[in-house]
């Protein structure tokens, strides 16, 4: 068909993989682009703005990142839009221009990490209708100009401020789990919200003691004596001379320390290459490996297991030695950064450091110029992925007791990274598909996903180094983003997913969190475990039901630890063959065809 006769592209829940291309703008006629609950990663690009005939934009439940584009405000033709960025990694501000598209009725943005204040405005002299319709007075701005906006969500983001007027007609629950100064309690505690601007006449007041304060300081100033002033003067002399002395050994620990030169641009001279500061001490206990055995290894790189924009993963065996998965960093040499090599070098040694039975083990790294690689070296679990068992395999291999062990393997993993660890780690995508099982079907975490949060700090951090080279010591790196909340979450999301054999979107069921409402009904419990089960444990079962709970429950602050979890599921559920066979007469027969 071709492209000019498009006008619906729907892929829900199918667990594609991969990025946005800026190339759809050239789709012209599409009018529904649906792609919710997929694995997609990459950012929005901003040429969607160039599809002036589309009414319904879904991409939510994916693991899409970065900013809202403005451009989004370019499409201003549209009538009844639905926009659905719900379920995602998004940060930044709320654009404006949302505002612009003024037959949008439907906007879903929660569950996301947007941050700032909601961009709207009454005008002066302007009230709104219970409806969102508006009065008189001067022109609304931002969302206030949405006046066929119906239904909004913006939840379980991190906006502060206060909620605009003209969106006082939307259900409070559209503005829990963030940063708002509003009646209802449901929002994020200070602690989550950090250092959040106060909603109100912050720039005034700000003036206000900017002005107090100069005109205090000359006041002072005008009143101060000879010799206070001339101390002053000694005293800022002394602590300028002892800034210079500790900048000027600084640099000379710099000069003593071992360093290497990464080419910067592909020429010969000198000022094209940047000198980064490699510290010895912290990857010595790291495994390096040369590329020509990994490429050996995994079959000249052709076994490809896995894949995202920012990565691929390939599976091999080294000779004489375990079966590994090897993660590629797909990046062009002249796009690595100085920042981007010392992150690398972290985010290695914050992994040479996990060692648990339900973790998988990193063995090594590979760094080389030419061609150039950035590859990380993990001990693959023969088994495949807890995704592929639950969905795409023989159900029948995954017997009841074989789950309730898989889920306190994962919860002794997680215990271990949260809580035994120091300081604590956390997986950046925690779902099925970052779960292996080995051959006796023990689980192990494992982050294939860790180079998101590389390729942020560096993005983040981008001008921390000049072209021309600068040493920079390792303590002054950001230190890794821990969102260990989110792993809560998110486990207990997966304890659902194990539970009932449903992904955790679907399209014809909808989002998995919504069986939530009947993990309280005891006549309805054994309706929503996976039919694949012949037999299974309603006393297990309700114990995984209050853990997803305590697990999944709106307000983050009434989540219960994972140690806690962790020790609750393990009193509570027994996972001996002994108590299988107690479950059903047929249970010694699946255990023999499963084992």
């Amino acid at each position: 068909m071709a492209r000019d006769h498009v006008i619906k592209i729907n892929i829900s829940g199918a667990s594609l993989k991969g990025f946005l291309s800026p190339n759809l703008h050239f789709i012209s006629s599409l009018q529904e682009l649906i792609l919710h609950g997929n694995v997609l990663i990459s950012t929005i690009p901003r040429e969607i703005g160039l599809l002036k005939n589309l009414k319904v934009l879904d991409l939510g439940s994916n693991q899409l990142i970065g900013p809202i584009p403005l451009e989004l405000g370019n499409l201003t033709n549209i009538i009844k839009m639905l926009v659905n960025l719900q379920s995602n990694g998004l940060t930044g501000k709320l654009p404006a221009e949302l505002g612009d598209l003024k037959y949008l009725q439907e906007l879903r943005l929660d569950r996301n990490k947007l941050k700032g204040t909601l961009p709207a405005s009454n005008g002066s002299n302007l009230t709104s209708s219970a409806r969102g319709m508006y009065v008189s007075g001067a022109k609304p701005t931002g969302l206030c100009r949405l006046s066929q906006l119906r239904v909004a969500d913006f939840s379980f983001n991190f906006f502060f401020g206060s909620i605009p007027k003209c969106l006082d007609y939307l259900s409070k629950s559209s503005f829990q789990g963030n940063c708002l100064q509003a009646e209802d309690s449901r929002q994020r505690s200070t602690a989550l919200c950090g250092d959040t601007p106060p909603a109100k006449n912050h720039s005034t007041q700000s003036n206000n003691k900017h002005r107090l304060v100069e005109g205090r300081a000359k006041n002072q100033s005008a009143s101060k004596p000879t010799w206070l002033l001339a101390l002053e003067v000694v005293t800022g002399v002394i602590a300028g001379s002892l800034l210079l002395v500790a900048i000027l050994t600084a640099i000379q620990k710099c000069k003593n320390k071992s360093s290497i030169i990464i080419p910067w641009k592909k020429s010969a001279s000198e000022k094209d290459h940047m000198t980064v500061y490699v510290d010895t001490e912290m990857l010595k206990d790291v495994l390096r490996y040369n590329r020509q055995e990994l490429e050996v290894a995994c079959e000249d790189f052709s076994n490809i297991i896995g894949s995202s924009p920012d990565s691929l993963v390939y599976k091999g065996t080294i000779k004489g030695g375990p079966e590994i998965a090897v993660i590629s960093l797909c990046i062009k040499e002249e796009q690595w950064t100085a920042y981007l090599e010392l992150c690398f070098q972290k985010e290695m040694a914050e992994l040479a450091r996990i060692n648990h039975e339900n973790t998988a083990k990193f063995l090594g790294y590979c760094r080389e110029s030419s061609p150039f690689t950035r590859m990380l070296v993990f001990e693959y679990a023969s088994n495949g992925t807890l995704n592929e068992h639950l969905h795409y395999g023989e159900g029948c291999q995954l017997s009841w007791t074989r789950r309730m062990k898989i889920v306190i393997g994962i919860a002794k993993g997680l215990k271990y990274l949260h809580s035994e660890l120091d300081s604590p780690f956390t997986i950046s995508e925690l779902n099925s598909n970052s779960v292996y099982l080995t051959e006796d079907f023990s689980p192990k975490l494992v982050d294939f996903e860790s180079w998101k949060s590389i390729i942020a700090r560096s993005e983040k951090n981008s001008g921390a180094i000049s072209s021309e080279g600068v040493c920079v010591l390792p303590n002054s790196l950001e230190s890794r983003h821990l969102d260990i909340q989110g792993n809560i979450y998110a486990f207990g999301v997966l304890l659902l997913e194990i539970m009932t054999g449903r992904p955790p979107y679907c399209k014809d069921k909808g989002c998995l969190v919504v069986a939530k409402e009947f993990l309280d009904v005891p006549e309805v419990l054994p309706y929503v475990v996976d039919p694949e089960l012949k037999h299974f444990k309603y006393e297990d079962l309700k114990v995984i039901c209050e853990v997803v709970n305590l697990c999944i429950h709106p307000n983050c602050s009434s989540r219960t630890s994972i140690k806690d979890l962790c020790a609750r599921l393990e009193s509570n559920i027994d996972t001996s063959i002994t108590a299988e066979l107690k479950a059903s007469s047929l249970a010694w027969a699946e255990l023999a065809l499963s084992s």
